[in-house]
């Protein structure tokens, strides 16, 4: 049982999907109105209430889904938030809605529905075929019964009718999608004039009173975040191979010699052979007669060895090796049959074997060249003993280790240095980890975690989360071990805390100097482009005058803007296409640009993008119309969040 579900892993993943759907719990039909009440209400919806053992509940599945999707890499604070547990109870709400409709309107798909559905389950087929036994060896790994799944299935169907016609019937009106498909294929030929904000850098000067005005406006962007020294433990393979016992030169020789068969390498020939096939069933007489064919073949070619590969060439009934001269490359002794291996094993370099009885005829086997069977020697394969068996000792060491670290970690609770005493290990001190990253050399000093070699570990997320939960935070006592991968684990301890706190001044002068270069920059090379920008907007421009400094034509459009950035893309399609040609100017953070308009034109509606947009769209709009479908049946329900619902949301609960 337990082997299946280690080699089934996707299978099992599926059943566990079809066990903790968005509403946690699977239920049928006929149970819809069944729901366990917990201490506290949330939500009323209809005659049922939505409770906080509801909410903890598909909290727990949200985190866990989460972190099956990112192991590793995934912050749980993410999930500790206001809007995200408003956005959870708004998709609790919508599935109670959903179910209570469809208890009300009694609404229920038929047997063969059902069974078709599960049918197409591709988790539940084998080679595209629905497999009777594969769905019968899938729940029964999962523990589930073939009732429970149908019963589950057939709920889950009866909810999508509820809305699932809604999208399905929806479609936008052609013309809106003549509009669009206009809009977005029409063409505009522009050109660009740009004022690049490196261009006028040079010519800023940035006073120690600017640095300074700045620095006192923008204090509050300028503090770091509170912060953490803290002291690890890491135990991977490097400290596992470290102080290893010397190995003797006796314990090497006895590994070469158990180990022998892997530094040898068998005998090997290179043959070609010639063969007379005989085919299957053959009667004795047939057998015979290819026989003497293939023995009248093999005294010519002892006779003389060098014209062998002619010989196949015209006699060889092997049409896979008659064009190559018969020619079989290498062969290793003990790859075949033991009485042809035994033949074409005992023929010296050059020699012509007589006809051989074999797979599909009778062969005449020519030995090309012969490689005797070798064996690397003790003094040449010593280097590699020593690494293997490095390998080994440090692979059970850190076994031991690492099942001993777990309880040193626990017996001194204030402390690593025991348990670094104990296995040989080092206890490292680095600073600035915050809860949401590492701070910078800059930001933390020297011994900044960041500038650590061991940064990547250090950064992960579960190494954070760890420094500040309340026992290794508050307490200042060792985290559990915190296994990174099966060969990296480590354990971490609080040694102080930072506040947050200002960044001084003389830390942060640079980087604000950069900022007022930049932005200064930008603004002189805005004030450059407005200024031509006025006097062309001034100018009775024709199509033909094209000012100095524009560049090419661009042919645009919405669905391919050549790699236009979006605010450009924007100013080309904000310009009416009477009166061109017309002028524009756009502001951003390289400086600043002029799009001059000269032309208007329909584009092309054979684009491959413009053939997808009616689905697309109509997609969109389905999504629309069951949103406001769903809003009108919360009304109906009778949706109403109860007080505690704002103490949910707000994370004032326990």
């Amino acid at each position: 049982m337990f082997d299946f579900i280690r080699t089934h892993q996707r299978l099992m993943q599926f059943v566990l999907l079809v066990l903790i759907l968005p509403s946690f719990a699977l239920i049928g039909v006929s149970g819809y109105t069944t729901y366990a009440t917990g201490d506290q209400d949330l939500v009323k919806v209809a005659d049922t209430v939505i409770t906080t053992e509801d909410f903890d509940q598909a909290r727990r599945y949200q985190l866990q889904e989460m972190q099956n999707n990112s192991p590793g890499g995934f912050d749980p604070a993410v999930l500790d938030n206001p809007p995200v547990r408003a956005a959870l109870l708004e998709t609790l709400i919508d599935r109670r809605v959903i179910i209570t409709t469809a208890t009300k309107e009694r609404f229920s798909v038929s047997d063969a529905t059902l069974r078709k559905t599960i049918a197409a389950m591709p988790q539940l087929q084998v080679d595209g075929q629905f497999s009777p036994e594969r769905y019968n060896q899938v729940l029964a790994s999962a523990g589930m019964s073939i009732r429970d799944f149908e019963q589950s299935q057939r709920a889950e169907l009866a909810l999508d009718r509820v809305l699932g016609p809604v999208a399905l019937t929806s479609s936008v009106p052609v013309p809106v999608v003549q509009r669009i498909e206009q809009a977005l294929t029409e063409q505009r030929s522009v050109r660009l004039k740009t004022w690049p904000a490196s261009d006028y850098i040079s010519s800023i000067v940035i006073t120690e009173a600017d640095i300074q005005a700045w620095y006192d406006a923008n204090k509050p962007s300028l503090e770091l975040p509170e912060q953490v020294t803290a002291q690890y433990l890491l135990l991977n393979e490097a400290a596992a191979m470290g102080n290893l016992p010397a190995v003797t030169d006796d314990e090497l020789q006895a590994y070469y010699q158990q180990n022998k068969a892997r530094y040898m390498q068998p005998a090997r020939v290179n043959l070609s052979h010639i063969q007379i096939n005989v085919p299957a069933g053959a009667t004795q007489e047939q057998r015979d007669a290819a026989l003497k064919q293939a023995q009248e073949i093999a005294e010519l070619a002892q006779a003389d060895a060098t014209g062998f590969a002619e010989l196949a060439r015209t006699k060889s009934q092997d049409a896979g090796t008659a064009n190559q001269g018969g020619s079989l490359g290498w062969i290793t002794q003990g790859s075949w049959l033991g009485p042809l291996e035994k033949t074409v094993f005992a023929l010296k370099k050059g020699e012509v074997s007589a006809a051989v009885d074999g797979p599909g005829g009778y062969h005449i086997f020519i030995a090309n060249d012969i490689q005797p069977e070798q064996v690397e020697s003790f003094d040449q394969v010593k280097p590699q003993l020593q690494v293997e068996i490095n390998r080994q000792l440090g692979s059970e060491r850190f076994a031991d280790m690492a099942t001993r670290l777990t309880g040193l970690i626990y017996d001194s609770p204030e402390s690593l240095q025991p348990a670094a005493d104990a296995l040989g290990l080092q206890v490292k001190t680095v600073t600035g980890i915050a809860r949401d990253r590492l701070l910078s050399v800059t930001e933390a000093g020297q011994e900044a975690a960041s500038a650590s070699p061991d940064a990547a570990i250090l950064d992960d997320v579960r190494v954070r989360t760890a420094l500040f939960m309340p026992q290794t935070y508050t307490e200042k006592q060792n985290s559990g071990v915190i296994e990174i991968s099966p060969d990296t684990m480590l354990a971490v301890r609080v040694e102080s805390i930072t506040p947050v706190q200002l960044q001084p001044l003389e830390n942060v002068a640079d980087t604000i100097r950069q900022i007022l270069l930049e932005e200064r920059a930008v603004a002189a090379a805005q004030a450059a482009g407005q200024e031509v920008l006025a006097s062309l907007q001034a100018q009775q421009a024709s199509t033909e005058d094209v000012p100095e400094g524009f560049g090419d034509v661009l042919e645009i459009s919405r669905i391919s803007p050549l790699g236009l950035d979006k605010p450009i893309l924007d100013a080309a399609y904000s310009v009416a296409s009477k009166s061109l040609p017309h002028y524009a100017g756009v502001s951003g953070p390289q400086g600043y640009a002029i799009v001059r308009v000269e032309a208007v034109h329909a584009g092309d509606k054979e684009n491959p993008l413009v053939a997808a947009l009616p689905g697309e769209l109509n997609r969109a709009w389905g999504q629309a119309e069951e949103k406001a479908v769903l809003q009108e049946m919360r009304v109906q329900s009778k949706v109403e969040l109860l007080p505690e619902a704002e103490n949910v949301i707000a994370g004032d609960i326990e």
